[in-house]
């Protein structure tokens, strides 16, 4: 085991707890820990730390934790100017790590960072383990081990499952506590890291993916400070069959960074982030309670082995609905087969369909027995991957979701149970409760639950993303770090960032830059009418703003005339700018435009980003990305999944476009794009045409940031 998640067990799983600043006054910080300890029965030592105190809640108490009387963990809930004497005391008692409650520190700002950086200090120089500060310390259901001041632990009994819960938020920490509770489900540990001064979500993580009791890891995520560590650890979650959901906050444009690449704009930090889930197999929730409805989920079913959907209900209206919410929330109904749909209609009144299935208004003497069957029958089929039985007021209900719930339990075919109803359907709930069958209450959160599975399952049978080294490590990785090592930082001309691609092995327009329109005459002769004539200067971003790009030029006048007008167009567009001349390039029209690009991104390094091209690029919002490096393979799954895929693969008489030469294209930009690292801020091909099946593809045009070499 990695020694610092041995450290992290030790803190987790205490025998022995400090409470530094305990009181007996619920009301206070420290009141409250001491009185959840004993509330919930921790079976452990507790030691309450008080200037006078003899005891506390008539636990003996000490004013001073000892040196030759270590304790595994102390948690301290104190004003903030006593706390580092305090962390003094446990560092010299032997304590293997310390939570601490009190804020005011790094997110109040620079005085706020430089007293959290105080205690780091003291923690690392007595080789402890600091969670927090600004946090609401944890809880450990399978010790009765409530280490927090958090009041949603005033209600019994403590959540105890197999959900680790780390998040950023103590108050949501908490509200997920008492939803668990709500659910009859729970945690293996549920804890909060603060500020992350030391702990941070990865720790916790790698923690979970080690520890026996977690089958299943949720966190709320503000901000991470190691995006491919956690990137790393998502694979190896994947690999012990544990699924991660997420919920990330900071969704909003507001966030994002803004540059002057189409690729930039298109790829802000959350769409980086949904791409990265997506490719490691992270659920990715819109929700905070929807990460226990979904965990849950996996828990006791695991990914469905197909994507596609089987809807019921003991009400034709309700089946009707949720049969119309699942095909709006992209899921696939599913296509039972011939033998399930012949047994199905032996059951029911004519006329019915099969999915969704309406198995209401049935004699009340075989009602239920074929309740029954008809789910049994549908959990039978292979084609379908998962089952939403959506009830609404029938009789026998709560014989009929007892029965289903134990059905979908034993035959383990993912069953998301909806009880529409309200409170009459309480004891329907306490039924599923005891036999710890998930359900939801809202068609919104079933939703969410069959789609996080559905998604989980496609996830798991793609393969793993590469390993970074064993990619970059290519011939094509080298080229283009030699022929960077040439051009200037800043922003490339056109032809220069051709230069990187073809350095690249990616296929360009071969551009010569043609200093006078009598040089530029000349080139298009040799390359044949029409031609393209675009201006060059070093501080354009957008070219056709400018109107520095003229397509279709016929002859030689015409060259001279778009000449002119690149440069009329220029001084408007920006006064002062040189044109260091023009590049003139065949008028090539056979295929169908992309955008393909990659960019830095702060948190996961390299990503590489696919579109349906063109000036309309931003506003079709037809967008693909992945963090680099990727394969081939990979690629194409990006590909499939644009709305302009059935356009590249042929319709309506179109011939298809060379698919395979567009992701082995894109595989090599994203192996560029690994290999430059940081120093390649930006870079966009737009458009890359894509030729008919044989033809390949090329850049049209091209552009790139450099950043300055790193020393």
């Amino acid at each position: 085991m990695n020694p610092a998640v041995s450290t992290l067990r030790a803190i987790l799983n205490p025998r022995s707890v400090a409470v530094i600043g305990a009181s007996g006054d619920p009301a206070k910080f420290g009141g409250r820990v001491m009185h959840f300890l004993v509330k919930h029965g921790y079976r452990g030592r507790i030691v309450p730390v008080h200037p006078s105190a003899t005891a506390v809640l008539g636990i003996p108490a000490v004013s001073k934790l000892a040196a030759g009387d270590p304790v595994d963990v102390c948690i301290l809930a104190l004003p903030a100017a006593h706390l580092p004497a305090a962390l003094e005391d446990c560092g010299r008692a032997g304590a293997r790590g310390a939570v601490v409650i009190t804020a005011d520190f790094a997110e109040t700002g620079a005085a706020g960072a430089a007293r959290q950086d105080e205690l780091l200090q003291i923690a690392r120089s007595h080789g402890m383990r600091l969670i927090g500060p600004n946090c609401l310390g944890f809880i450990n259901p399978q010790l009765q081990l409530a280490l927090t001041s958090s009041v949603a632990l005033a209600v019994e009994p403590m959540p105890r499952g197999a959900i680790g819960l780390a998040s950023q938020s103590g108050s949501l920490m908490a509200s997920l506590i008492s939803h668990a509770q709500d659910l009859g489900t729970g945690f293996s540990v549920a804890a909060t890291v603060g500020n992350q001064a030391d702990v941070e979500l990865c720790d916790l993580v790698e923690y979970f993916i080690e520890d026996e009791n977690t089958r299943a890891i949720c966190l709320y995520i503000e901000g991470l400070k190691n995006g491919a560590r956690f990137l790393e650890l998502a694979q190896r979650a994947r690999a012990a069959g544990k699924p991660i959901l997420a919920v990330k906050a900071g969704r909003s444009a507001a966030g994002q960074q803004v540059t002057q690449s189409h690729t930039a704009s298109l790829s802000g930090s959350y769409a980086v982030w949904e791409a990265a889930c997506r490719d490691h197999a992270v659920c990715l929730l819109d929700d905070p309670e929807a990460l226990i409805y979904c965990a849950d989920f996996l828990i006791r079913f695991g990914a469905p082995a197909a994507s596609s959907i089987a809807v019921m209900s003991p009400s034709g209206g309700t089946v009707a609905v949720t049969g119309d919410r699942v095909v709006a929330a992209g899921l696939a109904l599913a296509e039972p087969g011939a033998a399930t749909a012949a047994e199905l209609q032996k059951l029911l009144p004519p006329g019915r369909t099969i999915n969704p299935l309406d198995v209401g208004g049935l004699p009340r003497a075989s009602g239920l027995d074929s309740a029954l069957t008809a789910y049994e029958l549908l959990a039978k089929d292979p084609a379908v991957g998962a089952i939403l039985i959506a009830v609404a007021t029938t009789p026998q209900l709560e014989d009929k979701v007892r029965q289903w719930g134990r059905a979908a339990l034993a035959g383990n075919k993912p069953t998301a149970i909806l009880l529409t109803p309200g409170a009459l359907v309480n004891g329907a709930r306490d039924a599923l409760k005891e036999i710890h069958c998930p359900y939801t209450n809202r068609l919104d959160d079933a939703l969410r639950v069959l789609r996080s599975a559905v998604d989980y399952g496609e996830a798991l049978r793609n393969p793993l993303p590469p390993a970074s080294s064993s990619t970059i490590s290519s011939s094509i990785a080298a080229a283009v770090l030699a022929h960077a090592a040439t051009l200037p930082d800043g922003r490339l001309t056109e032809p220069e960032a051709k230069t990187l691609l073809r350095a690249g092995a990616i296929h360009t327009t071969d551009d010569v830059l043609a200093a006078t329109p009598a040089a530029a005459i000349e080139q298009a002769q040799g390359i044949g009418y029409p031609v393209v004539l675009k201006g060059v200067c070093r501080d354009l971003v957008h070219k056709s703003e400018a109107g520095a790009v003229k397509l279709n030029i016929a002859d030689a006048d015409a060259l001279r005339a778009a000449w002119r007008e690149i440069e009329t167009g220029l001084a408007a567009h920006l006064p002062g700018a040189t044109l260091a001349g023009c590049v003139v390039q065949p008028m090539i029209c056979d295929g169908t435009e992309l955008i393909v690009g990659c960019r830095w991104d702060a948190q996961f390094g390299p990503v590489v980003i696919i579109g349906s091209g063109g000036v309309l690029v931003e506003i079709l919002d037809d967008v693909q990305m992945a963090v680099a490096p990727i394969s081939s393979a990979h690629a194409h799954r990006l590909i499939t999944g644009l709305r302009i895929a059935p356009v590249l693969a042929g319709v309506r008489g179109r011939p298809a476009a060379d698919v395979a030469a567009l992701a082995d294209t894109i595989a090599k930009l994203s192996v560029l794009a690994a290999a430059l690292g940081p120093r390649l801020l930006e870079l966009d091909i737009n458009p890359l045409l894509v030729r008919d099946t044989g033809a390949g593809v090329i850049a049209l045009d091209a552009r790139a940031t450099l950043m300055a070499s790193a020393t």
